[in-house]
């Protein structure tokens, strides 16, 4: 049994629909978390229940479902670590949504189980380049998509909340590293 504490197996990741309820659960908690540190850096408080529920119902029906998007989560066992989003902006570029994984979660290869997996639904959409944005105090989201060989680029959309963007060429459909990199480290 040490063993297996030692080793754990890796998180999978599959296509789950936004209606589930693990689905649901991880995007209020990632709305939940990004809306209380914007509040508390610039407003020096929490996000109300209100502030949740109306910024939750911004997101469109279908907002990440096929054809043009999907939504990602990353689970081993029963355990639900994260999510992300995957969504075509056009014909050849898709768009990163909602990367999150819960704290209690982080730093034990689930992030970058989902950019990977990301990457590879990006492409088998007909992506050749995946982009996204976030803001300069996620600063674990940067360090993350820097690490996973994201480039900063200009601006591609003018939402106030977006602070800085990335992208990431795709060229390789299956999704593999080149650099035979751990993707999980």
């Amino acid at each position: 049994m040490k063993e297996a504490a030692a080793h754990p197996l890796p998180w999978g990741v599959a296509v789950e629909s936004v209606d589930s309820a693990d689905a649901r659960a991880l995007l209020r908690e990632y709305y939940t978390e990004v809306a209380d540190r914007y509040y508390a850096l610039h407003e020096n408080r929490r996000s109300t229940s209100e502030e949740i529920e109306r910024g939750l119902a911004e997101y469109p029906p279908g907002y990440l479902a096929p054809p043009d998007g999907v939504l990602l989560v990353a689970r081993r066992g029963d355990d639900v670590a994260g999510c992300v989003g995957v969504r075509l902006l056009d014909a050849r570029t898709a768009e990163l949504k909602q990367m999150f994984v819960r704290a209690a979660r982080r730093g034990r290869g689930a992030a970058g189980a989902l950019l990977v997996a990301a990457e590879r639904v990006a492409a088998e959409l007909g992506a050749e380049r995946l982009r996204l944005d976030t803001r300069l105090d996620l600063v674990e989201a940067l360090a993350l998509y820097r690490q996973h060989g994201f480039s900063e680029i200009a601006p591609y959309h003018d939402d106030r909340y977006a602070e800085i963007f990335f992208e990431k060429p795709l060229s390789d459909p299956t999704g593999s590293d080149p650099t035979g990199s751990d993707p999980t480290g």
